[in-house]
């Protein structure tokens, strides 16, 4: 994106923070702190790529490895927010027709809610943004 503000509207309306995800240089100590400091408790581990998420109310936070040659020394992978809207290929189009990064197309992942359809772009400042789709409770 070049250095100029977006003026344009897309028309993305943010309902919740759904997860955040930190590197860890020390996982089991930053495991120890998030469960005997805050009181949070694991809900799901996928041990193949390291990934540890902990419920924190009606969010996640989610912890993986940090890699030895990380980017830039940032310990926050992406951070998640739930959005309302029908149809997330419409809304990466939207973002692309207003000069933001999309990073690839969307798909389903895991969040505070369980699985759902999701879309990753980057603000000015490079990080890594998760737009995650809310579904309404129905009734």
């Amino acid at each position: 994106m070049a250095n100029q503000a977006i003026q344009e509207n897309c028309g993305v309306k943010v309902v919740e923070l759904d997860h955040i995800v930190l590197r860890c240089r020390d996982l089991p100590r930053t495991l120890a702190f998030y469960f005997n400091v805050l009181n949070l408790r694991e809900e799901r581990r996928i041990d193949r790529i390291g990934l540890i998420q902990l419920r924190a109310g009606s969010s996640l936070l989610d912890l993986v490895p940090q890699e030895v040659a990380d980017r830039g020394g940032r310990n926050m992978d992406h951070f998640c927010l739930g959005i309302q809207d029908q149809d997330m290929k419409r809304l990466a189009d939207r973002l692309r027709a207003i000069d933001v990064e999309v990073i690839g197309e969307p798909a389903q992942r895991y969040g505070a809610r369980g699985m759902g359809w999701s879309l990753y772009i980057r603000d000015p400042e490079g990080n890594t943004i998760e737009l995650k789709q809310v579904i309404p409770a129905s009734g």
